[in-house]
């Protein structure tokens, strides 16, 4: 069955540090870090509404603009998630621009900002365009193993890294993907129709045996049945995991870190700002070489590593960078 999401990065492998998640069949999509995204299609961008930003430095996080700057005069609602103080870079941000004539806005513009501290706290604090973006009293609650969200379609975890700065790493799991055997329905006499949809919901949501699915058949009545007696119809398999780290120093504490969150991953979209020669320059400033890159990737499992945040040092390099952290990945333990 063809994934939900579809990842990609928009500034390539030397750019600012972003990557687009488009969700097939929704008109939503995800955003890991916001930096340079003007090269995104204003309708893409329109469609996001969760960012989860690693850390407020300029290249991860300038791109916030870009995105207010679309989504104002739009009715819409936008979750960010990131480490301790993006409330209040975000804060800023707003506040850089007057809003005096928002009252006279039909639609309405929402930010909720949610912040994980450490022992899986978190602080969630709301900015509304007709309250001219003032913050609003924050919430404070706690999460499970770093879950920063949970939905019936995916769900985001997080780890709290170290670069100077807390900086997070992201771990996107898809739920899982539900078929339905047509030649068990045609065995049933069941018909296929909408009704599926609700089949399919109800088992990704994890509902009791006694949910009923409503049937619908041409002619005949509807009619309720307990989930129990359909959940042969369905096969379930797990869906893809997509993870995300950018921007961490090469200690052994964030090696754990990582590689406990991104294990067994799909796709692992990995910083490998400097060569393996250069490792003194990595060490200095709190970065990843390729070959700390591919051998966390190696050390996680992951299926396939797609390496990115390469310096500009660099530049016309790319084939070099990309085998050093093969040559890792692909390493006989």
């Amino acid at each position: 069955m063809r994934p939900l999401f579809h990842p990609s990065l928009v500034n390539g492998r030397y750019g600012d540090p972003t990557v687009y998640v488009e969700t097939l069949f929704e008109k939503r999509s995800l955003l890991f870090d916001i930096g340079e995204i003007a090269s995104l299609a204003p309708r893409k961008i329109r469609r996001v509404d969760q960012v989860f930003v690693s850390h407020a430095h300029i290249d991860h996080f300038v791109g916030f603009d870009h995105l207010l700057r679309l989504l104002v005069g739009h009715e819409k609602s936008v979750q960010l998630f990131g480490p301790a103080g993006l409330a209040e870079h975000v804060f800023h941000k707003l506040q850089a621009y007057r809003w005096n004539l928002v009252e006279n806005y039909s639609c309405d513009l929402v930010f909720d900002v949610s912040e994980l501290g450490a022992e899986n706290s978190t602080f969630t604090t709301r900015f509304r365009l007709r309250k001219g973006f003032a913050a609003e009293p924050s919430v404070s609650g706690n999460t499970i193993a770093g879950v920063l969200c949970d939905e019936p379609t995916h769900r985001v975890s997080a780890a709290i890294l170290e670069h100077g700065t807390p900086c997070l790493a992201f771990a996107l799991q898809e739920a899982a993907h539900v078929n339905v055997w047509k030649n068990r329905l045609s065995e049933r006499g069941l018909p296929v129709g909408p009704w599926l949809l609700s089949l399919k919901k109800a088992v990704v949501e994890r509902r009791a045996d006694d949910h009923l699915i409503r049937i619908e058949e041409a002619n005949k009545s509807d009619r309720l049945v307990p989930l129990s007696s359909l959940r042969d119809l369905v096969t379930v398999t797990a869906g893809q995991k997509i993870a995300y780290v950018t921007d961490v120093a090469d200690t052994p504490a964030n090696r754990t870190a990582i590689v406990a969150l991104v294990q067994n991953a799909d796709i692992l979209f990995i910083e490998a700002a400097f060569a393996d020669a250069d490792a003194a320059i990595a060490k200095e400033r709190a970065h990843l070489t390729t070959t700390a890159a591919g051998e966390v990737a190696r050390e996680a499992k992951v299926r396939r590593v797609e390496p990115f945040h390469f310096s500009p040092r660099y530049a016309g390099e790319q084939e070099r960078m990309l085998a050093e952290v093969m040559a890792a990945f692909e390493a006989s333990p």
